[in-house]
């Protein structure tokens, strides 16, 4: 449970204290040999409602692939689900695509007690796509339960159209960014004042950039003390680590006089933090060779769907054109777009309506589009972090999968050399052929 007292304005002090194995109930989990899945036997070892359980079976969510990734799947799905259902504050990271939204989604639905014109859980995220998917996610395992209502607020829509829902069809499960939450706070038109459930997926990228750090924390403030929070990142570096402790802390279970300390699931070390379906290459060239490549890589390769990382608006306008004049239609999404259109595409592309994303890295993050077994990285990302969280939207959930990134100077090669040595991963240059069985399922 959290307590949403001053101390949690002191974001800036340079000293913690190293927390002893006493303070820390830190639990790391390494994959044993051999496989295992989560039937919907196993989601009924969690006692879940029945109405959730329908859900289960219908999203066929109780037979994830047979993969080795599968592991990590069981490792942060049964650490953190009997833990969260109890409603201890709980802080995971875990690799992309290894089902932590099911977490908090399945949790915060387990513990639901709609009442009606009051919130209940809220989620945030640091971008409207994650918002929309998380949403939709709530939608999929609650379809059982009519009386729950969900709702999905941020910005590029009129703030009067939220403000509107929220006084005739309050609902009580409200998921959005923090800079639409705070604004339908401040005005009074979201009353956070019966909030059970705290979440913060992406924590990471919510808490490391001061403005939205500070946006999270004054919608912290107007919660209450006694709440459960939950927060949820595949990268969660040691320094940020404290600063998401400090929204939660000690709690009393039951009648019993023993203390028990926020969870900590870190599913194995950075190291392994990169999917094991997963294919990695490079390709060096220079700037003005990438498309030559890409339309030739695009052709020899199979593929179910594929996404194209760039570095900003402008090229990714003019590389999706490029695209659709040389036969390969694609869509192509970035922060210049309406809302409403980046939410159309998004979805097109979720339904499987286009086949080749060309995209920023607003959609790095967090999006789930099962299909995908492709990434290019057309432009080398920034840093480590942006790497990992690009190329896991190929090989999610243990699936196979292909990732290839274009070096064109040495900043290029700097960044890709951090990568290998942070995640102890080797990526190779890109051979002339490659088994198809490799990365695409059922080859």
């Amino acid at each position: 449970m959290a307590d949403n007292d001053a101390d949690l304005l002191d974001y800036e002090e340079e000293d913690e204290q190293e927390q002893t194995p006493a303070e820390v109930q830190a639990v790391e989990k390494k994959p044993a040999g051999g496989h295992s899945s989560i039937h919907s036997s196993g989601f009924r070892d969690f006692l879940l409602k029945p109405e959730l359980l329908r859900a289960i079976i219908d999203c066929a969510f109780e037979h994830p692939s047979e993969a080795d990734d599968i592991e990590y799947v069981c490792v942060v799905q049964h650490e953190c689900i009997p833990q969260a259902i109890l409603g201890m504050d709980i802080l995971c990271q875990a690799k992309s695509g290894m089902g932590k939204t099911a977490v908090f989604v399945l949790a915060t639905l387990q513990q639901l007690d709609p009442i009606d014109g009051q919130v209940s859980v809220l989620v945030m995220c640091h971008t409207r796509e994650l918002a929309f998917q998380i949403s939709k996610e709530y939608e999929r395992f609650s379809k059982y339960m009519p009386k729950v209502k969900v709702g999905v607020f941020f910005g590029g829509f009129p703030i009067t159209t939220d403000e509107k829902t929220l006084k005739v069809n309050c609902p009580h499960i409200v998921v959005g960014t923090p800079g639409r939450i705070l604004a339908l706070v401040k005005n009074r038109k979201l009353n956070l004042r019966a909030i059970k459930h705290f979440i913060l997926d992406e924590c990471d990228k919510m808490l490391e950039a001061l403005d939205m750090r500070r946006d999270v924390q004054e919608i912290f403030k107007n919660t209450p003390h006694e709440k459960q929070v939950m927060m949820f990142s595949a990268t969660l570096s040691k320094e940020i680590r404290p600063v998401c402790k400090k929204f939660m802390q000690d709690v009393i279970i039951l009648d019993l006089s023993m203390s028990v300390v926020p969870m900590e699931v870190y599913v194995d070390d950075e190291t392994k933090l990169t999917l094991h379906g997963l294919q990695q290459y490079y390709v060096k060239l220079k700037d003005n060779e990438k498309n030559r490549k890409l339309f030739e890589l695009m052709d020899v390769l199979e593929f179910n769907q594929v996404v194209i990382f760039v570095k900003s608006v402008t090229r990714c306008m003019a590389l999706c054109q490029l695209l659709n004049e040389q036969n390969f239609p694609a869509i192509a999404i970035h922060r210049a777009m309406t809302q409403e259109d980046r939410l159309a595409r998004y979805q097109n592309f979720k339904d499987f309506a286009n086949r080749i994303l060309v995209a920023t890295n607003l959609f790095g993050r967090g999006m789930d589009i099962e299909r995908v077994n492709i990434v290019f990285n057309y432009d080398m990302p920034e840093d480590s972090d942006t790497y990992l969280h690009r190329v896991a939207r190929a090989g999610r959930f243990g699936t196979k999968g292909l990732a290839i990134t274009f070096i064109s100077d040495e900043q290029d090669a700097k960044i890709l050399n951090d990568v290998q040595d942070r995640f102890d991963v080797n990526i190779g240059e890109l051979p002339d052929e490659i088994d198809i069985s490799t990365y695409i399922e059922g080859r």
